[in-house]
């Protein structure tokens, strides 16, 4: 089969697509016909070698996609040949950007009904952080205020819309262009980052869900209450400033899990999220897509996806 491999840390350029042989689901995992592979910055930081997690030498990039069971590995039960499913690989975020994908039956769930192949892969690691984040960490309830950072991003547009199903009072701040967008995704209050620095219009907020990092991170202890909360998913933060403003702070890594990617898809089918896919792109094209990451080329505005069912048409290079 092919799959785009990496064999030496470094820039999109160390990406080579190749032939290797057809992986084997072992115990409690199942082999996944791959239709699409979502893209996403935690890709872009595994190719460089920049991972959070230890990554072996060589790998096939890739976490997120959607596909058809092709074997199941022993032990596993609750899922079908043939069965159209989304989810992740595994743990370590690799082998999705192939023909073939084993992933871990426990990172798996049924395809949307209502949702494309290469709708489905832009789902999984975006939608779940944002559910854990709100949710799972930050313990918000109906009635709090959370003030979304990044709500034009991939994890922001579901962190808007999860917000505004569970009734918290969401403060987005986007860009610009994007106010108009955020709010049509429910959100409460929208600030333009460009225009007024948010500590000036937010105070005493509940949680802040960071998705940006940096200054802005940096900026969101002085909007929250005492004893409220700063959750990010892009870095750690300074626990002596949050010690200081009397609030907790955190930095955690998704957990793709079944039940979450269900409960996703329940919500998807009965339209009540939407998904941004702003970008699909042919197999052939995941250098492109990983220079978009770097900034190299125009990003969309939405999820890269990578459609793998027409690579077999793609020969390998020499």
């Amino acid at each position: 089969m092919l799959a785009w491999r990496v064999h030496e840390f470094g820039p999109p350029e160390a990406m080579i697509l190749e032939k290797i042989p057809r992986p084997v689901p072992g115990p409690g995992e199942v082999l996944i016909e791959v239709h699409a592979a979502g893209v996403g910055p935690w890709d872009g930081w595994i190719r460089a070698g920049k991972s959070a997690l230890p990554q072996p030498l060589p790998l096939t990039l890739g976490s997120d996609l959607s596909g058809t069971v092709a074997a199941l590995g022993s032990g596993v039960s609750d899922i079908a040949l043939g069965e159209q499913v989304f989810g992740v690989t595994n743990s370590q975020f690799l082998g999705a950007y192939a023909e073939y994908a084993v992933a871990s039956v426990g990172m798996l769930a049924k395809k949307p009904s209502s949702l494309t192949y290469a709708e489905a892969a832009s789902v999984p690691v975006v939608a779940v952080t944002a559910w854990q984040a709100l949710f799972d960490h930050a313990h918000l309830q109906a009635g709090q205020t959370v003030v979304i950072h990044g709500a034009a991003g991939n994890v922001g547009t579901y962190a808007v819309q999860f917000a505004r199903r569970a009734r918290l009072r969401s403060i987005a701040t986007a860009g610009t262009k994007d106010i108009g967008y955020v709010r049509s995704l429910g959100a409460d209050k929208v600030l333009d980052y460009h225009a007024q620095p948010f500590e000036d219009a937010v105070k005493d907020a509940d949680a802040v869900l960071d998705l940006v990092g940096g200054e802005t991170q940096t900026r969101s202890f002085q909007v929250l209450r005492p004893g409220g909360k700063l959750i990010s998913a892009v870095s750690q933060p300074d626990q002596a400033r949050a010690k200081h403003h009397g609030v907790t702070a955190a930095f955690f890594l998704v957990e793709v899990t079944t039940e979450r990617l269900r409960n996703i898809a329940d919500l998807i089918d009965r339209g009540e999220l939407k998904t941004h896919v702003g970008m699909v792109l042919p197999f052939a094209g995941a250098r492109d897509a990983h220079m978009i990451l770097e900034g190299r080329l125009r990003p969309p505005k939405g999820k890269i996806i990578l459609n793998v069912e027409a690579a077999g048409e793609v020969p390998a290079p020499a």
